[in-house]
Parts: C-alpha cells; structure tokens; sequence
C-alpha cells in the first residue's frame, strides 16, 4: 500500500477528478443534481440518483437474513456538514493492468461481489435491488473487538460508478464514491470518500488507531477486486485533511452511535433468537 498524506487543504479546492460525490453532491441537498437552464427541469442523470428523503426507510422486513436494521431505520442522512470529526478526504487506487474488461464492467463486478471484497470482520447486506438508487447497503461489523451494526444509502448508482452516504449513527459523516475509468489503455478503479467522524467517541477512536484500519478496509477491498481478474495491484492511498477543526456543535451526535446501540441491543436480539 502506498500512501500519501496531504494536510490542510483549502475545502474549495479543486479536486483530482470530478466524481459524483464531488461535482454534483451538495451536503446542503445531498440530492441535487447539475444544474440546468430551467429550474425546475429534470436533470438529465436523474433516473442515478436516490429519490429525495430525509431519512432512511429500511424497515425489518427488507433486511437480508442475517443484516440488523435498528441503527439504520428512520435514521437521518447526515454529510460532511453534519459531522464531528476533522474533515478528511481519502482516495485508493489501484491500476488493473491487463484485465480485459471496461470500466462499467468493472463497476459492474464491484457492485455484485461488494459483501465478499469485505475483510472478515466487515459484513455487507444489500438490500434486494443490489446495489441501485434508493438501496440499503446493511453492514454488520467489528471495531475495535466492539459489533456496530449500522449501514448507508446509495445514493447515486450509474454504469461507471455509485456513491453511498451514510446515515445518523454510522462511524462517519459523509460519503463514499466507487468509480472506475481508463488511463493509457488501463482500466483505474478508484475508491474516495470524503466524511468526518460522527461524534466525539468516533473521533477519539479515529485517532487512535481506527483511521489506519479503515485504510486497510479500503486497501482490502481495492486488492480483493483486483485479485477477481487474476492479478495482484499495488494500491496508492492518497490522504487530505479539508478541515482540521473539529464541530463540537454537533458532538450530541453520540446519542445515535451505533457502537453503543449495538452492545446495548445484542443481549435482546440473543433472546429474540432463542425464542
């Protein structure tokens, strides 16, 4: 894994390439789209995006066998302005080099065994419609030796690319966009995320270790999709800090964390399932 740290970046600036998550995500209204002459046109991308909601609607009955719904449900979306934590911007790329397949192929495979490029202790549940506008992506995991069950939204989904964004609860503020291109005849599959820490207790385990385990997720994932097509590609982590500054107008964020709704709820879902 490479790595390249960058610090204190201008937020406005401009960045490497444009992606969804960047060009036409505003934290504002997460679901606005380019804009257009008429102001109430339909944007031509329209049919890529998660329809517009405040909340996640993911409800027991839509949750996978196995996937816990509870810090998910009802659960408000929540991006980088939402967030406690210092603002970091974090890109892992990888250079397929000599798979034969196009970049929406690639996309394609992503979407399809995105649960099973997961390290162990990450568990992904998509919801029925896969990984689609409107989804859920549940996601039973371990941080730390400590279960946090939680999940995100997709928020944009389109041949080449898709965006998840996460809701109230989740380890981070933000969202995270899976894209994939063509250099010089290479297909590029890149993977970029732009959040904060949600609360005060993410936070502190961010700095104390969980940043650079949440890189090696990443670095995981990139190395699994590559090992799909035989081969075995370095992975280049590019990190940024935007903001350095904590919100600490936003520390009662810590009312949803989902770590402590989950050890909280385990000794009941025991019970529901020896019942």
């Amino acid at each position: 894994m490479l790595r390249v740290n960058a610090q204190n970046t201008d937020i406005t600036g401009t960045p490497q390439t444009a992606t969804p998550s960047e060009e036409a995500v505003s934290d504002a209204n997460p679901y606005a789209g380019p804009a257009e002459n008429a102001p109430d046109a339909t944007p031509r991308d329209a049919d890529y995006w998660a329809q517009a909601a405040e909340r996640i609607d993911a409800p027991r009955r839509i949750a996978p066998r196995g996937a816990v719904p509870g810090n998910v449900n009802k659960r408000r979306l929540v991006g980088p302005l939402q967030g406690f934590g210092r603002l970091w911007q974090k890109t892992y790329q990888t250079r397929l080099s000599g798979a034969a397949a196009t970049p929406a192929e690639v996309i394609q495979v992503f979407k399809e065994h995105l649960p099973e490029f997961q390290p162990p202790q990450n568990r992904f549940f998509p919801s029925v419609g896969g990984v689609a506008p409107n989804e859920v992506v549940f996601i039973n995991a371990s941080i730390g030796g400590m279960p946090v069950d939680t999940g995100v939204l997709v928020l944009y989904s389109d041949d080449e690319s898709f965006t998840l964004m996460t809701p109230q609860g989740h380890p981070e503020s933000g969202w995270v966009t899976f894209s994939a291109f063509t250099d010089d005849d290479c297909v590029v599959c890149r993977v970029q995320s732009i959040a904060r820490a949600n609360d005060p207790i993410y936070e502190l385990g961010f700095r104390m270790g969980g940043s650079t385990s949440q890189e090696k997720i990443w670095t995981h994932v990139l190395e699994s999709l590559a090992a799909y097509y035989g081969l075995s590609a370095p992975v280049r982590v590019s990190v940024t800090c935007v903001d350095p500054h904590v919100q600490w107008s936003q520390a009662g964020n810590i009312w949803h964390n989902a770590i402590l709704r989950s050890m909280l709820g385990a000794p009941f879902r025991v019970f529901r399932r020896r019942r």
